[in-house]
């Protein structure tokens, strides 16, 4: 094992912050965004009646993708000690149980954000 060296760690926070900065944009586009925003791909965002706080409801999923890409940095940067191997284990972690979290969460704000039936 010859060691972590200063060329794969460059490469690999560059490929870390390439991979991470689409998740980060969305996130500040659904945090800035004026109507509703959509969580799951090829299903359209809610309708702005049917929001109690479109504005709270955006921030929300827009903050959670923003700590989502930030935890991929944070993992990969306390993985760094421990070489490479350790980085990719931590973020592969960071990405199966991110997901669960983040669609869970999602159902929660739909919870509170969503007009019940009968709401004017």
């Amino acid at each position: 094992m010859g060691g972590w060296d200063l060329t794969e760690t460059i490469f690999s926070a560059v490929i870390c912050l390439v991979a991470t900065g689409p998740i980060i944009m969305l996130g500040i586009v659904q945090f800035r965004s004026k109507e509703p925003v959509g969580f799951w791909s090829g299903k359209k965002p809610p309708n702005r009646e049917q929001i109690t706080d479109v504005r709270a409801y955006n921030r929300k999923h827009g903050l959670m993708w923003i700590l989502y890409g930030v935890g991929f940095i944070v993992c990969f940067v306390c993985g760094l000690p421990f070489e490479g191997v350790a980085a990719g284990y931590l973020c592969m972690i960071e990405a199966m149980g991110g997901i669960l979290a983040m669609a869970a969460y999602h159902n929660r704000l739909n919870r509170m954000y969503y007009k019940k039936q009968g709401d004017a």
